[in-house]
């Protein structure tokens, strides 16, 4: 095997339809466009969602819903996830550093704590808000629920 003997697989290139040859080729003439119309021409370009004069789908369909541009996402975090984390690193501060390092928010994110499961250590939490579930859980046992 060389270099210059190199080729293709049989049956894996085909060639291209040479369009508007000629009528002996079979596809002269209209150029397999059709006859006439706007899309038979040259710079023929239909607009997004144009349904040849019918009322469009997004005209026909109704507006609903409402998007709050000031709504704030939060990425929630139970206190059995933190538990979790305090098992694992053993640590008694737990802040928005220690979470992205571990992989549970990204750099950007807001966090609220949630209270679902236990927590048995004694812990100082940082966070963005807090439901009350998880304020009465965190200060039944001794830790600060600090809000940032």
């Amino acid at each position: 095997m060389n270099l210059d003997t190199l080729k293709p697989a049989y049956g894996s290139v085909k060639n291209s339809k040479r369009i508007g040859r000629g009528t002996g080729s079979g596809r002269g003439g209209t150029s397999t466009r059709g006859h006439k119309g706007a899309k038979s021409r040259s710079g023929y370009s239909s607009k997004a969602g144009f349904e040849g004069g019918q009322m469009p789908l997004h005209r026909r369909l109704p507006k609903f819903g409402f998007k709050n541009p000031n709504r704030v996402e939060f990425k929630s975090i139970n206190l059995d996830a933190l538990q979790s984390l305090v098992d694992r690193l053993s640590v008694q501060i737990i802040n928005v550093d220690l979470l992205i390092q571990n992989g549970f928010i990204s750099k950007n994110d807001k966090i609220k704590v949630l209270g679902r499961g236990e927590l048995k250590s004694k812990i100082e939490i940082q966070a963005n808000a807090f439901s009350q579930t998880a304020i009465s859980a965190i200060e039944a046992i001794g830790g600060k629920a600090i809000i940032l």
